[in-house]
């Protein structure tokens, strides 16, 4: 199968979409298949190069609604070589336009949201959210409805689609999704990782990886972290991932005002081995987000053996719950708090247990051979 994936970027600053597509595209492709993606990046950029699919780079693209108009052409020439078309997220142009050129085109498309239609969204972002609705009828409502199926990653996210609009009408389907399974020389990554983190050598730490911005919760996490902090001298927070909204100044101040600046380290975002050496040097993943489609990352520390301390806003959380692999509350303060206590209350082997159970639901639940048998049967499946 001849498979295309539209994304408005494939730099990895983007997150958890642009991975996914790059992990399943290169295990669809052992497994014979064909991936490519257009995007509408510099072809310039650096990370082209570095993504690992083809990329067919048709920017450069200015502003924060990216629109290029070189996209419907390029799918008018292109799109019927392809058996299949995946737009992964809406509210930029590459989806609409992406809707402008296949229709009529008998092309089977299909869309990942990735998250982009919860409700958190209204609720936290009000004029953006009326600005949205400007566009939503003649725009991605329309690439919502003529898909031949919107793609989900688990059930939550699937109902929760359902609140933000009305007009709303999808043919839904739930698909697997997951992560390549995490590199075993545990050791090395430590020990190279706390090579250039020396202050962390000794520590039990708690790790945040994703990107700092509000949705994820770090100032909830940084208030509870000050309040168990006391509890261990050893316990040590490790923020990493990029800045997207230059919130990482507020977030230091508000360390140090609750006197804790010195048990916070922020590496910035950190990839290859110094993310996995990061993994594999603490003891427990934190992600107190407020809305969470899937988590990469929380699936990465799972596959790591690191119980995943998440809010119940995380949409794979009630898997997480049922399957004892980590600890969910509220994303609130005091929910976030609740979690943490929750850990440092729990013995070495009750800590242990967890651990040994991440690993077993990593393998059962979120491995990227499961993702793309579940997206070709999917494709399959929706096409004929």
């Amino acid at each position: 199968m001849k498979i295309l994936h539209i994304l408005p970027s494939v730099n990895p600053k983007g997150g958890g979409p642009m991975e996914g597509v790059r992990q399943r595209g290169m295990r669809l492709i052992e497994m014979g298949h064909q991936v490519e993606v257009v995007s509408l990046d510099d072809p310039a950029s650096s990370f082209i190069t570095d993504y690992g699919l083809p990329v067919h780079a048709l920017g450069p693209t200015q502003g924060s609604y990216q629109y290029n108009s070189r996209l419907v052409p390029w799918l008018h020439q292109h799109a019927r070589a392809y058996d299949a078309v995946i737009i992964n997220g809406l509210w930029q142009y590459h989806s609409f336009g992406a809707w402008r050129a296949l229709t009529g085109m008998k092309v089977p498309y299909f869309v990942f949201t990735h998250g982009m239609m919860d409700p958190w969204f209204k609720r936290t972002y009000l004029l953006k959210h009326l600005k949205k609705w400007l566009y939503w009828p003649w725009a991605d409502y329309r690439v919502l409805r003529d898909a031949e199926a919107v793609l989900f990653t688990s059930e939550d996210e699937r109902l929760l689609a359902r609140q933000s609009f009305w007009l709303y009408k999808a043919k839904e389907a739930v698909v697997s999704y997951g992560t390549k399974a995490p590199p075993q020389n545990a050791e090395l990554l430590r020990t190279n990782f706390l090579a250039v983190y020396p202050e962390l050598a000794g520590k039990r730490v708690l790790l945040f990886l994703s990107r700092i911005q509000e949705k994820k919760g770090c100032d909830l996490l940084i208030d509870a972290f000050a309040q168990v902090a006391k509890q261990d001298n050893s316990l040590h927070l490790l923020m990493a991932g990029p800045d997207q909204s230059g919130w990482v100044g507020k977030l230091k101040e508000q360390a140090q005002n609750l006197g804790i600046a010195g048990r916070i380290t922020w590496p910035g975002m950190l990839r290859g081995e110094m993310k996995w050496g990061a993994f594999y040097s603490s003891e427990a993943f934190v992600l107190p987000s407020h809305q969470e489609n899937f988590g990469i990352a929380v699936a990465e520390a799972l596959g790591c053996g690191l119980p995943v301390l998440i809010s119940d806003k995380v949409n794979i959380w009630r898997e997480i719950e049922a399957d004892g692999a980590g600890i969910v509350n509220p994303d609130t303060l005091a929910g976030t708090l609740k979690t943490l206590e929750a850990w440092m209350a729990m013995d070495a082997g009750n800590r242990q247990q967890m651990a040994d159970q991440a690993r077993i639901t990593f393998e059962q639940r979120y491995t990227v051979d499961a993702m793309a048998n579940s997206l070709i049967a999917t494709i399959e499946r929706y096409s004929t």
